[in-house]
């Protein structure tokens, strides 16, 4: 077995004395895993780092064995992202988030939003701004997206401020106003043709932390039942 793909560095552990076990998210195969020959050396190290895109090629007897990589740098980033403070969470952060994706299985719009979003690290507004939609995409990708373009309770397309934590779904001004302390607010920079410089807002919670926080489960059944959920949920604003 063997093919040759462009790759993006997520991650590098020591195997044995002088090799290393390499975490690459590729374009057309996916996260994929590979031993590389000489990567924990003092040649290889720089190259391996996490952010780097490399060309490699992937050779295994059989397509469920490990397999071993011969990489070749193309564009390396990391000694750009790890000299600033916001960019080394960034390359961190995005490395987790990617590691939710199924090993071998591709994503190529997700690989090309990864390899732009960390192109775009140099402002840390900017780059703020980029890590929430990168963090959408996977929410998407993973099943788990979030409908910010019409409004969940009208279907209305202008005003949206709101989303519902219970479907995931916007919601205009109007149809929340009586429910503001319980929805959480969707940032201007996240709304078409609003937002201060850099795109960014002043609203304390992007709707992908809320998700995250509560397991990636828009609809957990436990948060639901409890009484104090039952309190204080919004209406389900469009859920079925």
């Amino acid at each position: 077995m063997e093919w040759t793909d462009e790759g993006i560095v997520l991650g590098v552990r020591r195997h044995g004395e002088s090799s290393a076990i390499v975490e690459l998210l590729t374009r057309s195969h996916g996260r994929h895993l590979g031993l590389v020959r000489g990567g924990a050396g003092r040649r290889m190290r720089p190259l391996l780092q996490p952010g780097n895109s490399v060309t490699t090629v992937w050779r295994a007897r059989l397509d469920e064995h490990l397999g071993y990589y011969v990489v070749e740098g193309t564009r390396l980033r990391a000694a750009t992202l790890l000299a600033s403070a916001h960019a080394t969470y960034g390359i961190t952060h995005l490395a987790s988030l990617v590691r939710l994706l199924p090993e071998r299985d591709p994503h190529e719009d997700i690989y090309e939003m990864f390899e732009r979003t960390l192109d775009d690290f140099d402002e840390a507004g900017e780059a703020a701004a980029h890590l929430i939609r990168f963090e959408l995409a996977m929410l998407a990708e993973l099943g788990f997206g979030l409908d910010l373009e019409n409004c969940a309770a009208t279907g209305a397309t202008s005003d949206l401020i709101y989303v519902s934590p219970k479907s995931g779904g916007a919601v205009s001004r109007a149809a929340g106003e009586p429910y503001r302390d319980r929805l959480l607010r969707l940032p201007a920079f996240l709304r078409e043709g609003e937002g201060g410089a850099n795109g960014w807002s002043d609203q304390p919670l992007a709707p992908s932390s809320f998700w995250r926080r509560n397991g990636g489960n828009l609809n957990s059944r436990s948060r639901q039942g409890s009484p104090a959920a039952r309190d204080t949920a919004p209406p389900d604003f469009g859920e079925t």
